[in-house]
């Protein structure tokens, strides 16, 4: 980990948490890890995932039990639960550049940290899940805080940056061989553990569950069945699946045909498309617009293909572009892989309403240096949404027999992790392609 990196990066956060605790009126931050959550009535429990929060400051993912102590103008102190343990592998003590960089308490059981803690809960902002109080020191998780630092998560450093990027490294090698798998004519679960190994992360290290949709599976927008015999024949592939590194996330879709002709053309078209939306992440773009100008592009691959008889423009003003793409074109990503304040006016609150007709528009924020977006086009041959076009009076616009030609592939899915800088956006995805 690049030492200077990390070093800008905790200064721009600890500046943050300074302004942030000013505005809601606390002394202290206090941000717990999280603990082990059981499942309901067994004694096992839950895999566990890091409080968001608490890996925006360092990169332990895997360490229940900790608690950060942020006060201005002080040394930042993490307080590392090391518990005695036989029962299970107990974590190692922080190591790597950043350590230097802290006060490193270490506890032997979760009770310890409240010894190490301000005297008066009432003057912490403590940001976490109702699960990680400990005594008195519940989480509170300020309104003002929350909106503050939340907003500000958007811009992100060098540092995580890099981090995404080294993500995306890992997410692309994974995706070759997936491909590889896919046309060596492996089934979704064999894909999907040819993914992981190509990854060297689980299902439960991966930042979201993996979708490896075969053939018509690809409709389903977010299909996790993973069968485990292949189709016969098996026509296409639709691979929407990340890596973590550091805690942070890349997401990734790619979709394939088994053989050229009508839908390889399809999936060309939309990659042209989805290039052409990645090349206008730039400062000042209203990703709003962005969503909307998708569908006029969209429209015209579908009237170019035969799929819809009217022109790009009627077909957006009638609903008929969002049978065939009824999903955001993309939302902000680190963190977290949808990140949040996607739909923050301000860093004190507020929302920048979706336009009408798009309620799954994760992102409405208009773009700047700093920001991290996915851009993800597509185009499905769901079912139920075309029932309904039919149902609402659409259907002559379009042809039925090119989509009764084309339904037996699902859909296609093109995404990339696309940085806004002060000049050209960063294809994080495609550079990382490029790479390997």
């Amino acid at each position: 980990m690049p030492t200077d990196l990390y070093r800008d990066h905790l200064d721009t956060l600890l500046q943050r948490a300074e302004t942030a605790l000013q505005r809601a009126g606390y002394d202290h931050l206090l941000i717990p890890s999280g603990g082990l959550h059981l499942q309901a009535f067994d004694d096992l429990p839950y895999p566990f995932v890091v409080n968001p929060q608490f890996k925006a400051w360092l990169p332990l993912t895997d360490a229940p039990g900790c608690w950060l102590l942020i006060t201005p103008g002080q040394r930042p102190r993490l307080l590392f639960l090391q518990p005695q343990d036989y029962w299970h592998a107990v974590p190692e003590l922080p190591a790597g550049g950043w350590v230097e960089h802290w006060a490193i308490s270490v506890l032997r059981t979760p009770e310890e940290a409240a010894r190490h803690l301000p005297p008066d809960p009432a003057r912490c902002a403590i940001l976490g899940e109702p699960q990680a109080a400990l005594g008195d020191y519940a989480p509170n998780n300020p309104a003002p805080v929350l909106q503050y630092l939340d907003y500000h998560r958007a811009y992100k450093t060098a540092y995580e940056l890099e981090q995404l990027w080294q993500a995306n490294r890992i997410a692309v090698r994974a995706h070759r061989a997936a491909e590889r798998a896919f046309r060596a004519g492996a089934s979704e679960f064999g894909i999907h553990l040819a993914y992981c190994q190509a990854a060297g992360q689980d299902a439960n290290d991966l930042p979201y569950g993996n979708i490896v949709a075969l053939n018509r599976h690809a409709a389903v927008l977010h299909y996790t069945a993973r069968e485990r015999l292949p189709p016969r024949p098996s026509r296409s592939l639709l691979i929407d699946a990340g890596a973590s590194h550091a805690g942070y996330a890349a997401d990734v879709t790619r979709t394939y045909a088994a053989e050229d002709g009508d839908f390889a053309a399809l999936i060309r078209a939309v990659d042209a498309v989805q290039q052409q939306l990645c090349a206008q992440v730039r400062a000042g773009t209203d990703y709003r617009a962005l969503h909307l100008q998708a569908h006029l592009l969209l429209a015209g691959v579908l009237r170019e293909a035969g799929v819809v008889r009217i022109s790009p423009e009627a077909a957006v003003a009638e609903g008929v572009t969002a049978a065939f793409f009824p999903h955001g074109l993309g939302h902000g990503i680190g963190l977290q892989v949808h990140d949040v304040a996607g739909l923050a006016a301000s860093d004190a609150g507020g929302t920048l309403p979706r336009p009408d007709g798009h309620p799954w528009l994760r992102l409405t924020r208009p773009l700047a240096p700093g920001m991290v977006v996915t851009i993800e086009p597509g185009l499905y041959f769901i079912d139920l949404l075309l029932d309904e076009l039919r149902a609402h009076g659409a259907g002559n616009a379009v042809d039925w027999a090119r989509v009764e030609a084309l339904r037996p592939y699902g859909g296609i899915r093109i995404e990339d992790d696309v940085a806004c800088t002060a000049d050209a956006p960063r294809n994080l995805t495609r550079e990382a392609f490029a790479a390997a």
